[in-house]
């Protein structure tokens, strides 16, 4: 047993100073392979979800159907594709003979057929995916018009205010383009994220998402009792009245309170003012409370538009329309990726050894 225990010593000695060399070695490949536009720090990746849909139906054909069945299917739908699209190509080409100038200046699909362009936002307490979305958005106001519309899949429970503002005025410069836009939610959009949700046109969510806390909140912990106790002094020094209210080392005075919770009020007139300018038939008495709600509740109350998941939202759209997903994907240094690998096989290393000892 002792012999093991040696051999599995010598070899955590050997895989760490192999992994020593893999990360010098990344590290000069990431430095001597760096593009010379550091700007390029990700790229735009769109699918076309319609042909996501296509694909995992042929995969379950080739399972469940015989092979000359699925044959003769997938060649009638293309015979079928064919003539629909032949059929729009030449009723927009008798209205362009008609009325020449009209949307001559707008793209479209070569069948016609209306594009969706499809966003996810899962947002953290700093909304920290609020960089992607603005590219996101900036890609998609290059192509769309107002004969196509825009889905954001949002999934947020909420966080900073100032961050979640930005992320609800990227939002709005869809609607400022008077192009449709449609809200899905999941699981969860509340506070911040209900923010971003109300700017929509629609919301839509699914029948356990939990929507609404149109409301402010802060905790401050306070240690200033506990420093006294044992002797230590803290000075906070500022300029202008109002520059320090509630701090977590000084202590708090009933004027520090009010002052803070007047700004808290004040950032909650804020919140209700940006729906009620959004979604005006809500009562705000109501629904400003703070509290959030399920989806039939939501549903009863205004909060959202219809119950439904993103998924059957987003297939019953591919069904006339051509929907894409646009995503901005951060590229990772090497270094990252390969620290990433290595810690998959340190977890897996030690897994194993766990399992050994037992």
């Amino acid at each position: 047993m002792s012999y093991l225990f040696e051999y599995l010593i010598f070899l955590a000695e050997a895989v760490t100073i192999v992994v020593a060399l893999l990360i010098v070695i990344s590290a000069i490949a990431s430095v001597s392979l760096r593009p010379r536009d550091e700007g390029a720090h990700g790229h735009l990746r769109v699918g076309k979800i319609n042909d996501q849909l296509r694909s995992l139906r042929y995969a379950m054909e080739a399972t469940l159907l015989p092979a000359g069945a699925v044959k003769k299917q997938h060649k009638q739908e293309a015979k079928a594709e064919s003539q629909a699209q032949k059929a729009l190509a030449s009723e927009l080409k008798t209205k362009k003979k008609a009325d020449p100038d009209k949307d001559k200046d707008k793209d479209a699909d070569a069948d016609g057929r209306r594009r969706i362009f499809v966003i996810n936002f899962e947002g953290d307490v700093k909304a920290s995916n609020v960089d992607h979305l603005r590219l996101e958005v900036s890609a998609i106001l290059t192509m769309a018009n107002d004969t196509d519309a825009v889905v954001i899949c949002l999934e947020s429970p909420g966080g900073m205010v100032h961050s979640y503002g930005l992320a609800a005025s990227q939002l709005t410069r869809i609607r400022n383009k008077g192009i449709p836009l449609t809200a899905v939610v999941d699981m969860v959009a509340a506070s911040g994220g209900y923010l971003m949700a109300a700017v929509a046109n629609r919301i839509i969510a699914a029948p356990f998402a939990l929507v609404g806390s149109i409301g402010v909140v802060a905790q401050i912990p306070n240690v200033y009792r506990l420093l006294k106790k044992h002797d230590i002094d803290v000075e906070v020094l500022t300029a202008g009245k109002y520059k320090r209210t509630m701090t977590v080392l000084g202590e708090n005075t009933d004027e520090a309170r009010e002052k803070f919770i007047a700004e808290l009020e004040d950032v909650h007139a804020l919140f209700q003012e940006f729906v009620a300018d959004n979604r005006p038939g809500l009562d705000l008495d109501t629904v400003a409370t703070g509290e959030a709600w399920y989806g039939k509740r939501a549903l009863a109350l205004g909060l959202v538009d219809e119950l439904a998941t993103s998924d059957e939202y987003l297939m019953s759209l591919c069904e006339e329309h051509d929907v894409y997903s646009v995503a901005w994907v951060e590229h990772k240094k090497p270094i990252d990726r390969l620290l990433g690998k290595v810690n998959m096989l340190l977890d897996q290393a030690g897994s194993a050894l766990d399992m050994w000892r037992k």
